[in-house]
């Protein structure tokens, strides 16, 4: 049996992935402002809490991109007939990098709300015991120098429900 802190991840990687969603998301509100953004292709949707500077050694790993990753897990035994109960605590980190600082700050903007949006869109049941309320948080970090120039990171965290024997 797949353990659940992994199996969450990927029900949420998947809301990005199925039907290339953060592609075609982060093209309709690029096309909506007439603003150029580059598209995180699917193939940069990654389940990995690898920090930066260590993922940048993977070849295959670019930019921009989402990481995915359970970053807690409570059991709080809330349901007193089920062994699990509690909430599990998954991150999308949004990885972006360019040559001039603007852009990768104006950048994140876009990859943010892209990722706010399928979240809210997903609300509800996820299945075998998972259930998401639609609640995140979102923390954007100062862009600095690294990637191909300079680098921005933001991490969108929402809080999923989990009921299991």
């Amino acid at each position: 049996m797949t353990p659940i802190t992994l199996e969450a991840a990927k029900k949420i990687a998947t809301l990005f992935t199925n039907n290339s969603a953060i592609e075609v998301e982060v093209n309709s509100i690029a096309t909506g402002s007439s603003y150029i953004v580059p598209v995180i292709p699917v193939s940069q949707v990654y389940l990995s809490s690898t920090p930066v500077n260590m993922a940048d050694m993977q070849q295959q790993l670019g930019y921009p991109r989402l990481s995915v990753f359970c970053s807690r897990f409570v059991n709080q035994h809330r349901e007193k007939f089920r062994s699990l109960s509690g909430t599990l605590a998954i991150t999308v980190e949004i990885a972006v990098t360019a040559d001039l600082v603007d852009l990768v700050e104006n950048w994140m903007h876009y990859y943010v709300e892209a990722v706010s949006n399928i979240l809210r869109k997903s609300a509800g049941d996820l299945g075998d015991g998972v259930f998401f309320p639609g609640t995140y948080q979102v923390d954007v970090q100062l862009a600095q120098t690294g990637g191909s120039g300079f680098l921005q990171l933001a991490q969108v965290t929402c809080e999923l429900g989990v009921s299991r024997n």
